[in-house]
This record gives structure tokens, C-alpha cells and sequence, in this order.
């Protein structure tokens, strides 16, 4: 036990989370992508608060002039009366944020959103890339700045440490005020009264006596702050298991070097994926601007492989076939190469004239028919193991990776006892029937009378008895039978009569073809 707590505090002391505090983000980003000039008129931006227009975010020049969030409209005009006003866009903002931290992949694959204001990445093992922890917070600092974002940074072994220290700044955890660890005004105001007014103070106090005052949220936010409890981060993305990527000493703007760059990464990834005894299933081109926007291309394959040569002809039709061509703008500076489906890939045996086998062909036509119509569009059945009709087949994109079961085939010479088309709902039929419980004679469907000459049945469906639902637990009475016209229908009765209800509904639930 005690060398599993030394691993444990080994692994979190080299731990190291990077935090930027984006202390202007509404009005930068409402600067950002209108084009507007720094040296602009004061901006604020207001939320409605009970018929009042109250400010929620200010811009620089605004805070300069002595106003605060929390104020009322009319007041700030009093004292600043070239105050510009803009309606506050929370939404905006959190998708701006997540377009950051996207962005913020070119460093660590560990990037996330941290709300309202801020954006974590662990830097943990991957800042020497970058000339070290000093080297990459420079780096991404200056990129946030050419984009017109304030940012201040800070580190620490946890999300919640480094995001205190580069909301209140200070390097010691120990200094920072009580509001770092609390948003409850009532709590901070009672630390206050109470001499506490640091995080040191707090911490030196018996935890007793603390979790009796003010509650075990304030010990389990302490532990957090303190670096004392590990905090997991929830990254963006979800690291693929095969990945490479390519820096470039100068930003490429030609669309034929970023897929010879894209060729080079798929070799590499195909030479993991062999070692793994794998192929990929989909394979995504992530492009970093030199300007921040990232642009991902992704195609997708209906058998897993390790061929660049059909996966680079899989990413031309896909880039030819975008409504929205690529913008290049000042080039790429980065091209990386996830995979993030795999698959078990065994061996093939070549053709007698060296080639590929035959059954490849399908698959190729598939992947290009996928590449050029878009992920999802080309998809496929899949048995699913049911008694309920309705749920034994799906509907799924071609890349899926659902298990494929067989599909049972009638015996020689009999028709098939489930029609191919399937109406979804089943679609209700009036019926006259010699017996309540018996065969239907004759039913009328969009106001055409069918008279029955033969039928088979019935076969009988229990209903799911364990996920019953209004109207869903009855059992059904399945017919095949054909009219006078020869056409076959499969009409089923819901519910038995006279025990599960009174007078039982028909529906016509399919036709043979």
C-alpha cells in the first residue's frame, strides 16, 4: 500500500495542467469577428434583468473608464456617454471557446473548454516539443494575442489549481484569496468574518471544524485547489489510438504538399496499425492554420486497411466533393493523421496475377461512394437479435462497427415468411373476420376493400414484458395473406381478444415483394 500511495504522488507530481484565463472573451471575440478597431468607443455588453438592461461583460477601454459588470445600463451611460451597448451572447461565447480549444490540439491532445472563460491543456510529457513549459506558454500566448484575445497563464498539477492561479494570479496557492475556492458570496463573506481571507488560512485550520461550519463541499473544493485530490480533465477530443503529425518549418498554402504530407502520415500510422495486427476503419486530416482555424477532413471505409494508396484516393474525392472548398489563407503549419476507428486486419492472399483479390472491388466502390456523399450517407443493414419485427434489422452508416450477424434464409423452395418492406408504424386496417380470434376474410386499406383467398397463420409475437409501456405490452397475431389480386400482405391483430383487450386493433405491418 505504501509503495502504490508513493506511485500515486509520483504520478501526479509530474502531472502539469496549463491554464489560460480569457478575461475579456465577450467583447474580444465580438472585436474579433466583427473587424473592429481597438481604439474603438467603449463597448458593453448587457443581458435583460427583470425589465432593466444590467452589464455582463465589458471591453478594456470600458473597465478603464471605471465601470464593472453587475451596473445598469442607464448608469454606466451617465458616467461614460459614448458607452456602446451590444446584446450579450453567452452561446456565442462557449462555441468560441470550444473553436479554442480545438485550436489548442496543435500542442497536446488533452485540450478542453473550461466555462465561462477559460481553456485547460495537459502539458504533462509534451512541453519539451515546444523547448519547454516557458517555450509553449509564449508560443500559444503570442497566437492569442494575433487573434486580438487577452490571456493569462498559470500551471499546476490540477485543472481547478491552475485555473485559480490564472484567474486571481500569484504563483503560491497559499496566497490566493478565499474567492478563488467559492462562488457563494455568503460563504466568502462568513470566511471573511471569520479571519480567513486566504487559502494558507483555510488550510491550517482543522478540517473538523471547517466541514462543520461551512459544509464538505468547502473541504472537497479545498482538496481540489490544494492539489490534494485528483481532478481528471475531460478533453475536447478523444486521443485517437493511432496518430501522427507533421510540423512544418513554413505555413503550406498548396492543396497537392498537404496530401503528400497527409501520404507520408499514413505510412507511418500504417506501419502501427501492422504491428498491431490492425486497419483503420476511418482515418481524419486534421489542418492547423498558421492564423489558428483548423479544418478537418475525414473519410471512412467499409473494411478496415493500411494501404495509403486507396485511403489517399478515398481524401481527394472527399476534398473534391466538399461544397465548401478549404481555405488555405496564410497555409498550414501543422497536418495531423488520426485514426480513430480500428479494426482486427488479417493477412490477404493475393490474386495469381499479383493484385488484390476480387472482393475488394465492392469495398473500394463503397469507400467512394462514401467519400463523395458525406459520412452517414451510404449505409447498410444489420440484423439485430429480436423477436419484435421492427427491431431486427438497423439501419447504419457503412463504417459502423456493429457486429454483423447472419441472416436466416428460407428453406429451398418456400417463400420467405417476413416481407423486405416494413412499414414504419405499422399502419392500422379495418378487418372482418368469420370469429373474433380467427383469420381476417377481407380488410380495407386507403379505402380499397381486399377480399383474402389464402392465408397462413397465425404466428404469434409476445410482447417485451420487462420494458412494458402504455400500449406497448400486447401481444400481436401475425397473418400472411394474399388477395385476389395476388398481392401478399402481412397484417398482424394487437392484442388478444377478449383477455387483453376487448375489441383488438389490426395493422398492416408489411408487403412481400
Amino acid at each position: 500500500m505504501t509503495e502504490n500511495a508513493s506511485a500515486l504522488r509520483a504520478t501526479r507530481a509530474v502531472r502539469r495542467i496549463l491554464a489560460l484565463h480569457l478575461p475579456l472573451l465577450p467583447s474580444e471575440r465580438r472585436a474579433a469577428q466583427s473587424g473592429a478597431r481597438r481604439d474603438a468607443a467603449p463597448l458593453a455588453l448587457i443581458v435583460q434583468d427583470r425589465g432593466r438592461q444590467v452589464i455582463a461583460a465589458l471591453d478594456a477601454a470600458a473597465l478603464a473608464e471605471g465601470l464593472a459588470p453587475g451596473l445598469s445600463l442607464a448608469d454606466a451611460r451617465a458616467r461614460v456617454p459614448t458607452l456602446q451597448a451590444l446584446p450579450h451572447d453567452p452561446a456565442g461565447d462557449a462555441a468560441w471557446l470550444d473553436w479554442l480549444a480545438l485550436a489548442a490540439t496543435r500542442y497536446t491532445p488533452m485540450a478542453a473548454a473550461a466555462p465561462p472563460d477559460g481553456l485547460l491543456l495537459d502539458i504533462s510529457g509534451c512541453a519539451h516539443l515546444f523547448g519547454g513549459e516557458a517555450s509553449l506558454v509564449a508560443d500559444i500566448v503570442t497566437r492569442l494575442s494575433r487573434i486580438g484575445l487577452t490571456a493569462q497563464p498559470a500551471i499546476a498539477a490540477t485543472p481547478a489549481a491552475a485555473l485559480a492561479l490564472a484567474r486571481h494570479g500569484g504563483h503560491r496557492l497559499g496566497d490566493l484569496p478565499v474567492a478563488a475556492l467559492t462562488n457563494d458570496e455568503s460563504v466568502r463573506t462568513a470566511l471573511r468574518r471569520a479571519g480567513l481571507l486566504r487559502i494558507g488560512d483555510l488550510v491550517r485550520q482543522p478540517r473538523g471544524a471547517l466541514a462543520s461550519r461551512f459544509g464538505a463541499g468547502l473541504l472537497a473544493a479545498l482538496d481540489q485547489l490544494t492539489e490534494a485530490q485528483d481532478q481528471p480533465l475531460s478533453p475536447l477530443l478523444i486521443a485517437a489510438p493511432i496518430a501522427a503529425e507533421q510540423r512544418l518549418a513554413s505555413p503550406v498554402a498548396d492543396e497537392g504538399a498537404v496530401l503528400a504530407v497527409a501520404e507520408k502520415l499514413l505510412l507511418r500510422c500504417a506501419m502501427q496499425l501492422a504491428a498491431r495486427g490492425e486497419g483503420g476503419r476511418a482515418f481524419a486530416v486534421t489542418l492547423y492554420r498558421a492564423d489558428g482555424h483548423v479544418a478537418q477532413v475525414m473519410v471512412e471505409t467499409s473494411a478496415p486497411v493500411r494501404d495509403a494508396a486507396p485511403v489517399m484516393r478515398l481524401l481527394r474525392e472527399r476534398l473534391a466533393a466538399l461544397a465548401d472548398p478549404l481555405d488555405p489563407g496564410f497555409g498550414y503549419d501543422l497536418v495531423r493523421l488520426d485514426v480513430p476507428v480500428t479494426a482486427a486486419l488479417a493477412h490477404q492472399q493475393l490474386g495469381l496475377d499479383g493484385g488484390d483479390i476480387a472482393e475488394g472491388e465492392l469495398a473500394a466502390l463503397l469507400d467512394r461512394l462514401t467519400a463523395r456523399l458525406g459520412p452517414g450517407r451510404v449505409r447498410r443493414l444489420v440484423r439485430h437479435d429480436s423477436h419484435i419485427p421492427e427491431q431486427a434489422a438497423f439501419d447504419l452508416p457503412l463504417s459502423a462497427g456493429a457486429p454483423q450477424l447472419d441472416w436466416p434464409a428460407p428453406p429451398p423452395g418456400e417463400p420467405p415468411t417476413r416481407p423486405l418492406r416494413l412499414f414504419d408504424p405499422p399502419q392500422p386496417i379495418e378487418v372482418l373476420a368469420e370469429v373474433p380470434d380467427g383469420p381476417p376474410r377481407r380488410f380495407r386499406w386507403r379505402r380499397r376493400l381486399h377480399e383474402i383467398t389464402r392465408h397462413e397463420g397465425p404466428e404469434r409475437i409476445a410482447s417485451q414484458w420487462w420494458r412494458r409501456r402504455s400500449g406497448d405490452g400486447l401481444t400481436r397475431d401475425y397473418y400472411r395473406v394474399e388477395d385476389a389480386a395476388g398481392q401478399r400482405y402481412w397484417v398482424f391483430r394487437h392484442g388478444l381478444y377478449g383477455t387483453e383487450k376487448a375489441s383488438p386493433a389490426w395493422f398492416i405491418h408489411g408487403l412481400f415483394a
